[in-house]
């Protein structure tokens, strides 16, 4: 049985978590690294391809705020939440995931790309394993032939949720570095093969990372 009260809570919930995110995040303090490439390819209206892991989803929402992104977020309950956030913040949505709407999330990621918006991916979303790199963005990036690019992030003071991705919420105040690695080009090999690359997309966004990290002048940060 549906609970009718359901989405009158989600919503709620999730405009109390935009608003708590407003006001936690304009304390936070935000620089960026190695950001030229990402700024040449706005000025020639170039979308991109933007992934990063799904523990730093909500920093990264953030230091992206309303700069014509696209996000792609699962269609479960925890999804819907993160998506009024979006939407709040100034993305725009597609609903979908690896294992879920696999389908049309792709043919609405390649549509968002041809429509000059950016993308962003969590590559081991929604569920893990944690920091894995699943192919569904190189699949994309190969459909819409745009370069895929990196994303790390730090945060000097962080709070680590007991959740599978050990989802990071910095403290007010934080230091917040962004880390891009160099762009990635479209990979050009057959998509029954495209998981054999996954492992070089993968190390990429550690880099990325272990680059924020090395900024930001934190601990490296461990995979288990």
């Amino acid at each position: 049985m549906i609970d009718p009260g359901a989405d009158w809570r989600t919503r709620w919930i999730a405009r109390l978590g935009a608003g708590l995110v407003w006001i936690l995040a304009r304390t936070w303090r935000v620089r960026y690294v190695n950001r030229s490439e990402l700024d040449e390819a706005r000025r020639q209206r170039r979308a991109v391809i933007f992934v990063i892991w799904h523990g730093q989803l909500l920093p990264a929402l953030w230091t992206h705020r309303r700069q014509n992104i696209s996000v792609l977020i699962s269609e479960h309950r925890d999804g819907e939440i993160i998506a009024r956030v979006a939407h709040f913040l100034g993305f725009r949505t597609v609903r979908g995931s690896t294992t879920r709407g696999a389908n049309r999330a792709l043919i609405g990621l390649v549509r968002e790309l041809e429509a000059g918006y950016d993308v962003a991916i969590t590559p081991d979303g929604p569920k893990g394993p944690r920091q894995t790199f699943a192919p569904g963005a190189l699949l994309v990036s190969q459909r819409a032939d745009r370069p895929i690019l990196p994303v790390g992030i730090h945060a000097s003071r962080a709070w680590r949720l007991k959740s599978w991705d050990r989802f990071v919420l910095p403290k007010p105040f934080a230091r917040i570095t962004v880390f891009y690695e160099p762009f990635m080009a479209a990979p050009g090999v057959n998509p029954k093969a495209l998981s054999d690359e996954a492992p070089r997309y993968q190390a990429a966004v550690d880099a990325a990372v272990a680059g924020a990290e090395r900024e930001g002048g934190g601990p490296p940060e461990r995979r288990a």
